[in-house]
C-alpha cells in the first residue's frame, strides 16, 4: 500500500531540504559549466579512480578525508561521490566533511550515473565519453534506442575524445 500523504506544506519543506542535501549528475556539470563555485570529490579508492573519473573532480578516498581535509578550502561548497546507488560512501564522506564543518551534498547516482548519462570522463588512458545510456539518460530515437537495446543489439561503444552520438542533456 502506499500510505498516507503528507500535507503539501509538509512535502514541499522535506522536497526543499532535500535539495539541500542532495544533487545529480546533470546538476553538477551544468553548475561546473556555468562557473559555479564548488570542488567536486570522488570518494572511492585508487583503483576505482584510475579505471574511470569526472575529469575536474578530486580525488580524496573516503579513508583519507581526516588526514587531508586540511587541504580542502572551508569556503567552498563540496559535491561528494562513490561508485553508485547501491553504494553509501558518499553518504559517509558527505558525514565526515560535515561533522568537520563543510558545506557539502552527496550526488545521487554517483560514478555509474554520471557514467550512464553520457558525461566526460577520464582514465589512466586518457578522457573518453561513453554514449548515453537510452535506460537512465534522454536519447535521440528514444523508444527505438530502448526496443535496440531489449531486443540485444549494443549500444553505447566508448567514444574516445568526442560527445556520444545522440546525446540529449537531462532537463529535469
Amino acid at each position: 500500500m502506499i500510505g498516507d500523504f503528507a500535507a503539501p506544506a509538509e512535502a514541499r519543506a522535506h522536497f526543499a531540504a532535500r535539495l539541500g542535501f542532495e544533487t545529480d549528475p546533470s546538476d553538477a556539470i551544468a553548475a561546473h559549466e556555468a562557473g559555479e563555485r564548488f570542488v567536486l570529490i570522488d570518494v572511492r579508492g585508487d583503483a576505482a579512480w584510475q579505471q574511470g573519473h569526472v575529469p575536474f573532480a578530486v580525488h580524496l578516498p573516503r579513508g583519507d578525508i581526516a588526514a587531508r581535509s586540511g587541504e580542502l578550502d572551508a569556503g567552498i561548497p563540496i559535491v561528494v561521490h562513490c561508485w553508485g546507488p547501491a553504494c553509501n560512501g558518499g553518504v559517509k564522506a558527505a558525514l565526515e566533511l560535515s561533522a568537520l564543518g563543510f558545506r557539502v551534498k552527496e550526488m545521487l547516482g554517483g560514478f555509474e550515473y554520471w557514467a550512464r548519462e553520457g558525461l566526460p570522463l577520464h582514465s589512466e588512458a586518457g578522457s573518453l565519453t561513453r554514449a548515453a545510456d537510452p535506460l537512465t539518460a534522454p536519447v535521440e530515437g528514444g523508444a527505438a534506442s530502448v526496443a535496440a537495446l531489449a531486443a540485444g543489439e549494443r549500444l553505447g561503444a566508448v567514444l574516445v575524445g568526442a560527445e556520444p552520438a545522440g546525446a540529449i542533456r537531462c532537463d529535469c
